[in-house]
């Protein structure tokens, strides 16, 4: 069974929210953290992991994304508190900064944590 993300990034001061979606979250998280997609979460430094639902249809999560993309902002934070209420990066420890290469930037994935975290299923 596939799977698919819609998910909520946020800056460090989490003033500005992105809603995304995509079939591999910890692939896409890892871009947004390298800032290798130019456009709204480059510029605005959107790098912190803080919301994700899962579903297994990709109808499912497209039309969720354009849903929450249609909410009031206040509606969007308290659904990150739901589930998030100190807005943590729920992404902290997917990558380890240790064994980062110095050369290619590129982390060795560390996704003990991902694969062990509680996901939330969108019904």
């Amino acid at each position: 069974m596939k799977s698919y993300f819609v998910y909520i990034l946020t800056n460090p001061g989490n003033s500005v929210l992105y809603i995304g979606v995509t079939n591999n979250l910890e692939r896409r998280i890892l871009e947004h953290k390298q800032k290798k997609i130019d456009g709204f979460t480059k510029k605005y430094n959107c790098t912190k992991l803080v919301f994700f639902e899962e579903t297994d249809s990709v109808h499912t999560a497209i039309e969720r994304e354009k849903q929450l993309k249609n909410w009031h902002r206040n509606w969007k934070i308290n659904l990150v508190k739901s589930q998030n209420l100190k807005w943590e990066d729920l992404s902290r420890d997917w990558f380890d900064p240790a064994f980062f290469d110095a050369e290619t930037k590129q982390p060795n994935r560390h996704s003990e944590f991902f694969r062990n975290l509680k996901r939330i299923k969108r019904s």
